[in-house]
């Protein structure tokens, strides 16, 4: 509901309605009633004891979707700023993950729930792989329903084959209890393809089938996951329209062309796979599919927890390969394929599509769910002027900016602040983490993780670089 029950009405925005045709209103009004948009449209009647906020200077768009997003790991944000995927890998999968308790997963939720509203992300994919036990799952789902915001909950194991945990009476016990008739968005089952010829995942796949849940899945990850996998999903009838394909970025023409063929989407994770190795980030073999697209932000242990950094890294990154491989040609590249107006549509339609919710989020038309995001900061030279609303929002915007957001009506960000939520209660949980975690692996392997070792380096003899100095006569020889 709006705040207080009372309607909403923003007024004098630039409107980016990411509608059908994606009409774009300068100076327009957009009115919530309840939790849906009443009206979008110039010169709007606020009703009595409506909420006006004044949005001009500002950019009013729909709120953001991430599509895939390791929420329990924000514990650790930035601690693997200098990792590799494989560190990243030997320290959550082998080493030190099993290390979270239930309250480790909850502190981890809910710190990483509530930076994703504050950043304008109304909707946000638990891509929760750390769920060792039922408790577990029921901490994450507690954290996320304690925080006003939208979010659909992959459940994972990386402690077990999907052949396990999703066959336990268990797993059926909590999606019985917390996913039938509770207040999740949605749900999936997040697990990774290995291509093993006997294909030991299948169970999974049929359990999801069974449940009538899709599946998420890290498809094309360098040294982790290829097109076997894909093929093997593809020939036992697996690959469905609600898959989500996380990074994708590895992949032959053949897998590819399997995921279009079946309706699938592909979740980009630019910092990530720009970073870490997971291959170079595919919207440039997207395109060329013909493949939908959403983005996501992948883990804070690396990465800014925001979509605006998304859309930022992944107009470069897909700019950049445009022009590397013209000039491979000795051709020149004159107009952008990849435009701003597209990576703001992957960042709110684009995953609304991909989570089967483009009927409600991902767009400010009459009868969806208000999600809606203001951008505005008067205090802020970058905000001004705005001449490219896309432009803008991809290039120009930050977190920062991000001055009111609503969640199905409800305002949960106003004038800059975080409305209903305590932000100092997650610290301290995210503390008590730091703490367990510390205490349990002690200083040095602590430290040593977070500092993984450099590379030697060789420099390469400069044939055209002077090497000695005769003091004498002041001179470099050869």
């Amino acid at each position: 509901m709006s705040a207080n029950n009372r309607p909403v009405l923003l007024r004098n925005g630039l409107v980016l309605t990411m509608d059908d045709s994606h009409t774009v209103l300068p100076g327009a009004d957009v009115l919530v009633v309840g939790d849906r948009i009443a009206e979008v449209g110039h010169g709007l009647t606020a009703p009595d004891g409506a909420v006006e906020i004044d949005a001009s200077g500002g950019i009013v768009m729909p709120g953001m979707v991430d599509t895939h997003r390791h929420m329990w790991q924000t514990a650790m944000r930035g601690y693997g700023a200098d990792w590799t995927l494989t560190q990243y890998f030997v320290w959550y999968y082998l080493e030190s993950g099993k290390l979270f308790r239930p309250e480790d997963i909850y502190a981890g939720n809910l710190l990483s729930a509530i930076e994703a509203i504050d950043a304008g992300v109304t909707t946000t994919v638990d891509w929760s792989h750390g769920l060792q036990s039922a408790d577990h799952a029921d901490a994450a789902v507690d954290a996320l329903e304690a925080v006003p915001g939208r979010f659909v909950l992959a459940y994972g194991n990386i402690q077990q084959g999907p052949w396990e945990w999703s066959t336990s009476d268990a797993f059926r016990d909590f999606h019985r209890r917390r996913v039938d008739g509770g207040r999740l968005a949605g749900f999936q089952m997040a697990f990774d393809v290995t291509g093993d010829p006997a294909f030991p995942e299948k169970a999974a796949f049929e359990v999801a089938r069974e449940l009538g849940v899709t599946v998420t899945t890290h498809a094309g990850v360098w040294g982790a996951t290829n097109d076997d996998g894909i093929r093997l999903m593809y020939e036992n009838g697996f690959m469905t329209p609600g898959t989500v394909y996380v990074h994708a970025a590895t992949l032959a023409a053949d897998s590819y062309h399997r995921i279009a063929a079946t309706g699938g989407s592909v979740s980009v994770s630019t910092e990530s796979e720009q970073s870490a190795g997971q291959g170079y980030p595919p919207t440039w073999q997207l395109r060329n599919h013909g493949i939908p697209v959403s983005l996501s932000m992948d883990t804070s242990v690396w990465w800014s927890g925001d979509l605006f950094s998304a859309m930022r890294t992944t107009l470069s990154a897909d700019r950049v390969r445009e022009h590397l491989e013209a000039h491979g040609k000795k051709e020149t590249v004159t107009h952008h394929h990849l435009r701003a107006e597209h990576v703001v549509d992957w960042a709110t339609r684009g995953g609304a599509k991909a989570l089967g919710m483009d009927s409600e989020v991902g767009a400010l038309t009459p009868g969806r769910q208000a999600d809606i995001v203001l951008i505005k900061n008067d205090a802020s030279p970058a905000m001004f002027p705005i001449l490219n609303p896309y432009g803008h929002v991809a290039f120009q915007a930050q977190r920062g900016d991000v001055h009111t957001v609503l969640v199905g009506g409800r305002l949960v960000k106003q004038d800059g602040k975080l409305v209903g939520t305590d932000l100092a209660a997650a610290r301290a949980k995210v503390g008590a983490t730091l703490d367990h975690l510390r205490e349990t692996l002690g200083e040095e392997a602590w430290q040593r993780g977070m500092n993984p070792d450099i590379p030697e380096a060789s420099v390469l003899e400069n044939p055209y670089q002077y090497t000695e100095y005769d003091a004498g006569s002041a001179q470099w020889k050869h």
